[in-house]
């Protein structure tokens, strides 16, 4: 079973960035903030750095560059000038950089290889510690090739179709990346009503308890299989709740069949 080692990412998507957050954050044994250079109207590394002060060194921080005032991006200029940025907005290298959706403007193989070119440079040259991929949608990306990256971060859950978890296990076979990563495991809220018209509990094994959140953020560790799954909140409650729910174990059996339903669902 899966601990509070450090596998749940506070994501800052949704985030006011409060000190509070980070605080309880740091109290609950999450080690991880993700963030990315447009969130909170491209003023996220700076506010993070405000707010965060003291806190930050307890974190490693992931952030994502490709998206500008003016739009997304891969030109490896504009790409390396925004890591250079983030080091400077943040007061420290961040610990890990995406390539944020590239699907919205990679038109060929050569054009992604080189944005992802472009990060794996920065991190050799000391701008960063890392870097990855961060996809919404993999299905473009599946015939391409990049550098290995150190981590690879898809949708997971769910809610999530079978068409892109399936292409995610085809890139992530594909790219090998050292980390998987899960993200946006309730589909952007937990009030939605399809999450009043089924229980996700059924995807746990024995007899305990645990809420309807708790049964499907625990589930999305296994809808693909990743190592760390990013979650936002502002709700400190809400956030000693997931990693409660680290806990629990999945019932590989019903995972299975549950993915065999998406599929046959799928089949005309």
């Amino acid at each position: 079973m899966r601990t509070a080692d450090g596998s749940i990412v506070l994501g800052l998507h949704r985030s006011g960035h409060a000190r509070g957050l980070l605080e309880t954050a740091a109290d609950l044994g999450i080690t991880r903030l993700d963030t990315a250079s447009n969130y909170l109207r491209h003023r996220s590394h700076e506010v993070l750095k405000t707010t965060a002060g003291d806190l930050l060194p307890k974190f490693s921080v992931s952030t994502k560059v490709g998206y500008f005032p003016d739009g997304h991006s891969l030109d490896p200029s504009r790409l390396r000038s925004a890591v250079e940025q983030a080091l400077k907005d943040l007061g420290r290298e961040p610990d890990l950089v995406f390539l944020h959706n590239p699907e919205h403007s990679a038109s060929g193989a050569e054009t992604l290889a080189k944005a992802c070119a472009t990060l794996a440079d920065a991190a050799r040259a000391g701008l960063c510690r890392s870097w990855g991929v961060s996809t919404w949608d993999p299905r473009p990306l599946m015939d391409f090739d990049v550098p290995r990256p150190d981590v690879l971060m898809v949708r997971a859950g769910l809610l999530v179709g079978v068409d892109v978890l399936e292409a995610t296990e085809v890139l992530a076979t594909r790219w090998r990346p050292s980390q998987l990563w899960g993200m946006s495991p309730f589909g952007g809220s937990t009030t939605q009503d399809v999450w009043k018209r089924f229980d996700p509990r059924v995807f746990l094994r024995g007899p305990a308890t645990p809420t309807m959140p708790q049964a499907a953020f625990r589930s999305s560790y296994d809808l693909p299989q990743v190592d760390a799954v990013a979650v936002g909140t502002d709700n400190v409650d809400h956030l000693r709740e997931l990693t409660e729910a680290l806990a629990y174990e999945v019932d590989d059996k019903v995972v299975q069949e549950y993915r065999q339903h998406l599929k046959a669902r799928q089949l005309p």
